[in-house]
């Protein structure tokens, strides 16, 4: 915990605004002179969050102590009671009297323990892409050697995974719009442009299914419907396992670096995709021809 310097606590001794009632007031000098703020316009701030908190707190007839003012429930139902406040303002005022409560009573505002998160998978390699469709073209008979190669070309290429890609059916692989387009069915339909490099082969797998499953079987339904097929991919060629989340991986790897995503990620300044998502929200999505010119070719040199 820092020590104010002499003229910050100065500063602090002489608060006594008009919007806040005398108890308040003072309720909040005695906190943030034990917070330590730092600086005067941090000490300002601060001591709008204590006081405003402390009116609060003694309308709903609290005693003006710090355990029980700056209890988390007293001050997160301030936050988000509190009126006039735009969204922006609320999250200040709930940052500020965390920091508060942290500084003046820490054995209430233990330290929060990081939650797990799932990290997306790493993509594979170029050479290892060709890896795995040598093994596809060196199945022993042309039904399985199709069927893989049309597992990989579907994950890597159109970063199908899971239903999407058990019910792929050939005849739902179609040259339209200047590309490859694989029209996804279930949930959530819609048509995947796929990478050039993918196309002959896809086509090819597709033509060899026609109305059946590219991935073969005749249920989608079936959970481990493309297990067998990554047990032949597995040949022990110093390739991992092949996973389908990896392939997915592979093919949001590949887009992204077709569409200069990061380059416009690190322009913006934005790391966090849920940004990302809000603007996208409002946004309507291209037609099958500019998502063919977008994400329909080789990955640029």
């Amino acid at each position: 915990m820092s020590v104010p310097d002499a003229e910050v606590t100065a500063y602090i001794g002489r608060w006594r605004p008009s919007s806040v009632s005398p108890p308040a007031a003072a309720f909040a000098r005695d906190v943030i002179t034990a917070a330590g703020p730092g600086g005067q316009e941090r000490a300002k701030n601060l001591l709008w969050a204590a006081g405003k908190l402390a009116d609060y707190a003694a309308s709903l007839g609290l005693d003006l102590v710090p355990a029980v003012v700056l209890h988390p429930s007293v001050a997160e139902r301030f936050t988000r009671c509190a009126p006039g406040l735009s969204g922006v303002a609320r999250r200040t005022l709930r940052t500020n009297l965390r920091f508060i409560g942290r500084r003046v009573v820490p054995q209430l505002y233990p330290a929060d323990v990081p939650l797990p998160r799932e990290r997306a998978k790493q993509p594979y390699g170029p050479a290892q892409i060709d890896g795995y469709l040598a093994l596809a073209d060196a199945q022993p008979t042309a039904e399985r050697r199709m069927r893989a190669a049309g597992l990989v070309c579907l994950g890597a290429g159109a970063g199908l995974i899971r239903g999407d890609l058990r019910e792929v059916r050939g005849t739902d692989v179609a040259c339209r719009a200047g590309g490859v387009l694989v029209s996804v069915r279930g949930a959530r339909p819609r048509a995947v442009p796929v990478l050039a490099r993918y196309h002959a082969r896809l086509l090819a797998a597709a033509r060899f299914a026609g109305t059946g499953l590219v991935c073969g079987g005749a249920d989608p339904d079936r959970r481990n419907l493309t297990n067998p097929l990554i047990r032949a991919l597995d040949g022990g060629s110093g390739l991992p396992r092949l996973d389908t989340s990896r392939l997915r991986a592979t093919w949001l790897a590949d887009c992204a670096e077709l569409l200069g995503l990061a380059t416009f990620m690190h322009a913006a300044g934005i790391s966090c995709s849920q940004r990302l998502g809000d603007l996208v929200a409002g946004l309507e999505p291209a037609g099958e021809a500019r998502a063919v010119a977008l994400l329909g070719a080789a990955r640029r040199p």
